[in-house]
């Protein structure tokens, strides 16, 4: 990006894999096709080629008022359909926004109101699959098929709304009351909604910030607020993303925050609930002793692709590992049940990536994969501070280190106010970088040519 000290937190592939919707920390969000350059690296474990240069894209940049807390594509968005290309953002203290992906303009506008009459943004979004199922438009009319929903998580509450018309939303409680230790309590941070075989069987997960043992649910799509089970077993720490398994929707992954950063939890559902059935760790976290290891509160954004083979996923190290969910092969590192998932029981099984490369030179946010193609997208950034940077960086960083911060830091004339002026952040690599997976590794050349 073109300010150093500004940086991309997430992004987002559309839905048919042509554009994709970044969030970034200056309170934008950026559409842009990352595939029009035509600057791609290979990710040969092997011989790892460095990428020419970070994507640079022209961006269709949209600024909001306030920081931005999620959004998400509309189903069945794409630039080849106008009347279904758009997204949904939540912005702090604003209503629920539907905005045109082509201009940005505001389409419709979903409140949120509490008992005090305060605007409350959410802080998780997903469609219904119904949308994606039926193909349904954005316009105001009567339609004969079911249309498309918008569920919204906040504390306490999923709001639904009825995309298909104008009106309130439907709050669902998921606990009885603020006293109540019943349901699911807290923010609800991440939502999901499983690709089932039929309508009648579908269900969401809904996953919390509260660090309680059981702070991921399942609910019904066509029942009531009452949750259907519970899951258990993960980390005592706050979810930040679930995702079911395109082409196995029994299986449920789920990232965490804080001490639970550092891996991928899985859950099949229709086995014991009360314990994941695999944990996927990357090798830099498990590397690290208790000691070493530091508390990640950054999104770490993780992605299944298409056929459910592949899981791809970042780290505040500025590596990307990719794990085979098809693989037989399953280990159990006693090392990592000792250490970091001793909470763990000894069932659960431990997996390794099978790839896995320095993609970036700051924290990876999020990890995408392409619907269609065998490519992947990856960004990166991060807030570092002036005391973090003096315990972190080596003495070789150190000059290059301090003239960042100078610069960002430099005295000013005093404000009229006589307020002092805090450090402000920075960030070391804040890129977009796409990554080829169609090339065969050494290992597939030699398997090939085996045969």
């Amino acid at each position: 990006m073109n300010d150093l000290f500004n940086l991309f937190n997430l992004q987002n592939r559309s839905p048919d894999g042509s554009l994709a919707l970044a969030q970034c920390e200056n309170r934008t969000l950026q559409i842009f096709d990352p595939e029009s350059s035509g600057e791609m690296s290979t990710t040969d474990p092997h011989s790892l080629t460095e990428p020419s240069a970070a994507l640079s894209t022209n961006a269709r940049i949209f600024n909001q008022p306030a920081p931005i807390l999620d959004f998400v594509w509309y189903p069945t968005a794409s630039p080849q359909n106008p009347a279904s290309f758009c997204f949904v953002a939540s912005v702090r203290e604003c209503p629920v926004k539907l905005l045109d992906a082509s201009d940005g303009r505001l389409r419709a506008s979903y409140r949120i109101v509490d008992h005090r009459e305060r605007q409350i943004a959410p802080h998780s979004l997903a469609f219904n699959l119904t949308g994606e199922r039926f193909g349904c438009t954005l316009v105001y009319v009567q339609i004969s098929q079911p249309p498309a929903r918008l569920y919204c998580g906040f504390e306490d509450a999923i709001e639904v709304f009825d995309v298909s018309r104008p009106g309130e939303g439907k709050r669902l409680h998921t606990t009885p009351s603020k006293k109540s230790k019943d349901g699911l309590k807290g923010i609800i941070s991440a939502l999901a909604f499983s690709p089932s075989y039929s309508e009648a069987e579908s269900f969401y997960a809904a996953g919390s910030f509260s660090p309680t043992p059981s702070n991921i649910a399942l609910f019904s799509d066509s029942q009531s607020e009452t949750p259907i089970m519970f899951l258990g077993g993960g980390p005592r720490a706050g979810v930040t993303q679930v995702q079911f398994n395109p082409s196995r929707p029994h299986i449920l992954y789920a990232a965490y925050r804080g001490r639970g950063s550092g891996s991928i939890y899985s859950w099949d559902l229709r086995a014991n609930l009360g314990s994941p059935v695999e944990v996927f760790c990357q090798n830099s976290a498990a590397a690290l002793d208790a000691s070493e290891r530091k508390v990640n509160n950054q999104k770490m954004r993780f992605d299944v692709d298409v056929l459910g083979r592949y899981l791809g996923v970042g780290d505040p190290k500025g590596n990307v590992s990719v794990f085979d969910l098809g693989s037989s092969e399953k280990t159990i590192d006693d090392t990592v049940v000792e250490g970091q998932h001793s909470f763990l029981e000894c069932d659960t099984q431990i997996n390794r990536p099978v790839l896995e490369f320095i993609a970036h030179e700051d924290a990876v946010g999020s990890v995408t994969f392409n619907p269609l193609r065998p490519v992947a997208l990856s960004v990166s950034g991060a807030r570092h501070f002036k005391d973090v940077v003096e315990t972190d960086s080596s003495n070789e960083e150190d000059d290059e280190v301090d003239d960042l911060l100078l610069q960002r830091n430099a005295p000013t004339s005093p404000e009229p106010n006589g307020r002092k002026k805090h450090s402000q952040p920075v960030t070391f690599d804040s890129s977009i970088k796409l990554w080829d997976f169609s090339r065969p590794t050494e290992s597939e050349l030699g398997a090939c040519i085996g045969k």
